[in-house]
Formats: C-alpha cells, structure tokens, sequence
C-alpha cells in the first residue's frame, strides 16, 4: 500500500481499537464507500475475524433513491457483506429536511445494532470543520465548538468515525488507487443548504488561502472538546449532588452560585438528556420565568420538544404530552384497556387499595381531568381537585393524565391515588383492584 493508503488504514486500525463486529453506515457516497472498502481490506489482511454488516438508509427524498439502494446493496455484495436497506418517510413538517433526516436515520440505526457491535460512519476532516463553522454561526459556546468527536455513546454501544482526520483528498486518491464507483448525490450541489454553501463557496477560500485551514479548524475544535471535559470533570460533584434518583436538579443551591456556574450546571444536566442545548436568552428565561417564579406558581418552558417545569424545588425535563381531557373510554371488565398516550394499560390485580365493583346497571368508563368538588375516603369534608391534588403532592403534569374511573357519572377512584365515597368497599359485596401495568415512563431517559 501506498503513502496514503497506510495512513488512511492505520488511522481506521487505530480508532475501532479492539471491536470486531461493526456495522457501517454505507450511504455509497465517498466517504462511506471509501469506509467500507478499507475495513473489508483489513478483514482480507491482518484482520479476518471482523464482521462487517451495512445499512443504507433511503430517505425517498430524491427521484434516484431506489437506485441509489440498488448500487449499495451490488456494492456489499461484491465486498461479501451483508446488506441491510430500510426506506423511512421524512417529517419535514416539524424540522428542517436535514436534521429530520438526521434523527430518523440514526433512530433506524439504534433499532439494528447488535450486542457488542459499534457503528461507523464515514464522517471526514472537511465536515469536521464544516461543522465547526455552522456552530461559529449560531454562536455556540466550547460545546457546540467541539463539533463531532470521534467516538459517542450509541444506543447500548458506540458510534465512531474513523475518517475524522482524513480529508477528501486523500479520499479520492485512496477511492481512485481502487477503482471505486461511488454514489454522487446531486443535493450535495444545492447551495440552499448551509453546510453546502460553505463547502462549495467558502471553504475553497479558505483553502487556498491557508492551505492548512481544516487542520487548524479541527484543532480548534479538540481544544474545545478538551475545555469542555475539564469543566465537566470540576462540575461533576457539584452537578452529583444536584441531581436527584428521578433525574431531576434541585434548585435551591443553584441560587448560591455565580451566573456563569448556575449556567454551566443547567446546561450540564440538560446534556444528560442529549437534547438541543438552550440559548444564553434561553436560561435567562429559563432562570426568571420558572426557577425564580413565585412559590405557588405552576411555571414552565417549552425547550424544543421537552417542557421543563418546577415542582418542589426541582426543575423536571418532560415531554410534550398530548390533551386527554376529551377522552372518554368505555371498560368493559374484567377484560385489559390500553389507554391513550403511552400510559399503559389498566388490569385487575390482586394487590393494592380495592373499591367496591360496579353494580349490573352501572356503565365502567375511564375519563381524565378531574373537575369539582370531590370527598375521598379518609377526608372529612369535600375538596376541590386543585386543592385535592396539592395536598396530595401530585405533580401538575400528572394531574390530566391519571385515569379517573367512573361508574355512570359517579367518579369511583383515581387509579392508585385516592378511592371517593360512592367508590368505598361495602362489606360482604365484590370489590376491585385495579392498577396500571407497563406505564410509559413520563421522563426523558437520562444518559449518565
């Protein structure tokens, strides 16, 4: 092998290290065809106890496509490794195309991986610092500028990018010295995009003014990486101590803390949840309208698709949950009833807080919302939901989303949480337990 060659494989020897079962994501462009090639060339070589799997991803986003899964499935084929195609359908509604894209590929991804198996991209030097210019732009901080590294935590495993260094140059040479037939995606041309606007406009600029401005840029970029992993690893007590069993941070502390720290705190325990980082104004907002808002407010902010809330002394990281007070269910017991919205299902136990069963004439439904005024067993005297939910210390997001069960108009019980007087026990007649099996857990997961 030539010059280029050996640095471009030891490179890719040097960062899988000792994983052996890898999953490459093979768009056929450059890049990953270029990928794939040298790690079936390790396999044939010093290697051959690697197991090489591929998938290709079809956005249906342009009219070649299909074409495109048909060329990658032929170049696997040839290479002896096995192939994997899955067509996914694009929101475009919600987000932008590419970051749509985005996350619907690595979401198919997640769901592929197999038990001790990585995930390789072919991820070069020019989005390295591409990369780096589009957070520069946005104004991002440190962690924006520390762009992609070279290996994340994935779904159970982790994603590497062994190309991080190389640059397209040294792509093509390596693609040219082996005959290589790659994809060329005509989108890659539409300056609309910002990411081609610098790479086919500005980047050629600078390049020639400075012949060795990519290799600064990534420099740049690893100084902020390493910046960031300092300040992660002196705030790690402090952030510790924050964090609850729930994942949620308790606030009163962050009050004793210089803006600057209170800042790099919240956006730490917000990157334990791997969401889009808020803004400067975003925590000022976020500081003021919910953490500072007056003791028997319900404050909160929406931070893309997450809502972030405070409940005693705490800030919550939750989900946008869909409106279920319309909802009306008919239960026909003793049968299973999945409710709405990922909450799960209601079933007949045999352990727990009963209530008496319903009469032959009483008709079972299951509503949410509680409105009114309500007299709970073990309560004197009648209270009003609002009131009723305080002192029982149920969280405001959950309030809409208990199933309160019903017989005819006359509410019974709220599912784990209280039994009313018309649902009280009577001695001598059938009772129920009911409870919630496989609940949707109505926090983000948190990535630690």
């Amino acid at each position: 092998m030539n010059d280029n060659n050996n640095t471009l494989i030891n490179k890719i020897i040097q960062i899988i290290g000792f994983n052996r079962r890898i999953l490459v994501c093979f768009s056929g462009g450059l890049d990953s065809t270029v990928l794939l090639h040298s790690l079936v060339t390790l396999r044939k070589t010093i290697m051959p106890n690697l197991i090489l799997r591929a998938i290709h991803i079809n956005h249906g986003l342009n009219n070649k496509s299909n074409n495109w899964s048909i060329h990658c499935k032929n170049i696997c084929s040839d290479f002896q490794v096995k192939f994997y195609s899955k067509h996914i359908n694009i929101n475009k509604k919600k987000q932008g195309i590419e970051s749509a894209a985005r996350n619907a590929r690595y979401k198919e991804f997640s769901k592929i991986l197999l038990p001790e198996e990585i995930i390789v991209t072919g991820h070069h030097l020019y989005d390295q610092a591409e990369t780096f210019l589009l957070a520069l732009k946005r104004g991002s901080g440190p962690s924006g500028l520390s762009s992609m590294p070279v290996s994340i935590p994935f779904a159970s495993s982790y994603l590497i990018r062994p190309l991080l260094s190389i640059s397209i140059k040294q792509l093509i040479i390596y693609a040219r010295k082996h005959s290589l037939i790659w994809i060329e995606d005509d989108s890659n041309y539409n300056q609309r995009y910002d990411r081609n606007f610098l790479r086919l406009t500005i980047m050629p600029y600078f390049n020639k003014r400075w012949p060795y401005f990519l290799q600064t840029v990534a420099r740049s970029a690893s100084l902020c990486a390493e910046q960031e992993s300092l300040l992660n690893e002196l705030l790690k007590d402090d952030l510790s101590k924050l964090i609850t069993l729930d994942g949620t941070l308790l606030i009163n502390t962050l009050k004793d803390y210089s803006v600057i720290k209170r800042n790099a705190i919240l956006r730490r325990w917000l990157g334990l949840y791997k969401i889009l980082m808020p803004s400067r104004v975003q925590l000022k907002q976020i500081w003021q309208d919910v953490i500072c808002a007056k003791p028997d407010a319900e404050p909160k902010f929406i931070l893309s698709n997450n809502i972030i809330r405070r409940f005693k002394n705490q800030l919550w990281l939750l989900p946008k949950f869909s409106d279920l007070t319309k909802i009306f269910l008919t239960w026909i017991i003793p049968n299973e009833l999945k409710l709405p919205d990922n909450l799960g299902t209601l079933v007949i136990t045999d352990y727990g807080n009963s209530f008496r069963a319903p009469f032959s004439y009483e008709n079972v439904t299951i509503r949410f919302g509680l409105t009114g005024r309500i007299k709970i067993i073990g309560r004197e005297h009648t209270r009003h939901s609002k009131k009723l939910w305080q002192e029982l210390g149920i969280a405001p997001w959950l309030r809409k989303r208990i199933p309160l069960i019903y017989y005819n108009d006359k509410l019974i019980t709220a599912v784990g949480i209280f039994i009313t007087k018309e649902g009280q026990y009577i001695q001598g007649k059938s009772k129920l337990i009911v409870q919630v099996k496989n609940p949707y857990c109505y926090k983000p997961k948190i990535n630690k």
